[in-house]
Order: C-alpha cells, then structure tokens, then sequence
C-alpha cells in the first residue's frame, strides 16, 4: 500500500503528538529537585525520639544543629552514621549537636541502634506527606538528606547523599563573621 502526502502528514502528527504526550507524562513523574532553602528559617520540627521523648528544634536555638534523615534499611545512610557520631563527640561540647530524624518505622529504627547505636539523638520523622524530609527541602525523597541549620535557626547548607569527616568540618568550622 502506498501513502498519500496527506497519509503521511496525519502519521507525522501522530507520531509527534505521541512523543510529546510521553515527554509531558515523564516530566509529570519525575522527582521535583531539592528546595533550596539556604538563608530561609528553618521550619517547625517537633518529634519524638524512640523513647518517647518531643524534642522541638527551637530547643536548639543559639546553637548549631546538623539535620540527618535516614533509614535503617539504607546502606549510605548506616555508612556515614560513623561521621556524624564522631562530629557530635568532637563539637557536641561547643553546642553543635547532630540530630537523627528516622524516616522508618520505629521498630526497625530501634532494632539498628541496639546493634549499633550513636551519641546523638534519634527523632523518628514524619512519613506521611509532607515528611519531615520533604519540609526541609528534600522534594525528590533521597535518603541520606542533611541540613545545617546556624544559631540564628537559619539553614546553612543542604546536602542530598551521605556526608564525610571532611564536609563535617567544613559545615561546623568555627566561622569568623
């Protein structure tokens, strides 16, 4: 069968109308990037600890505190858990202080820290949306996510993936204003 210019023009209008439906539809599904939140006031964060425990970050205030949202059931996030344990051992006595938020279940968060358990707190974090996570700028849901929130209760910095000994110290460098 031979097409008519008029066949091929329809079949070329349907061939790009399917490819730009496809390329709306896989935009409407991909992840939003993280919300860039550096300079803004951090948002109200109350949870409670495994123990039952309401920690609220205004408690915080005056004080610099590095946001860490993992799960246990995530390999990068149990990885850099040495890090932030000896950057809260290192500057938890000039007032830093490294807070967990668990974004899992209790039980399974309980379960990894009696195996290997940590000097800073552990909140468990909101998972229903929006998470706790995503309130502070981790829009495409990557786990580990960390936040350095200064004294002011401003955040300083974001971080989408595990942080090292050497971010560490760089986040919580004494800064000269």
């Amino acid at each position: 069968m031979i097409f008519s210019r008029s066949n091929w023009i329809i079949l070329g209008l349907a061939v790009l109308a399917a490819g730009v439906g496809g390329y709306w539809q896989r935009q409407a599904e991909a992840p939003p990037p993280s919300v860039p939140l550096v300079g803004q006031p951090a948002p109200a964060l109350e949870l409670r600890d495994i123990g039952g425990k309401m920690h609220d970050l205004a408690s915080y205030r005056g004080h610099p505190v590095v946001l860490n949202f993992w799960a246990s059931w995530c390999l990068p996030c149990r990885e850099e858990m040495p890090a932030l344990d000896r950057a809260q051992q290192r500057h938890g006595a000039s007032g830093v202080t490294v807070i967990g938020v668990a974004m899992d279940q209790s039980a399974a968060v309980r379960a990894y820290l009696a195996a290997h358990p940590v000097s800073y707190p552990i909140v468990l974090g909101q998972l229903s949306h929006p998470s706790s996570a995503y309130r502070f700028g981790d829009s495409s849901d990557v786990l580990p996510y960390s936040v350095l929130i200064g004294a002011d209760g401003r955040v300083m910095a974001q971080h989408a993936g595990p942080l090292d000994d050497a971010r560490l110290r760089q986040w919580l460098a004494p800064r000269v204003d």
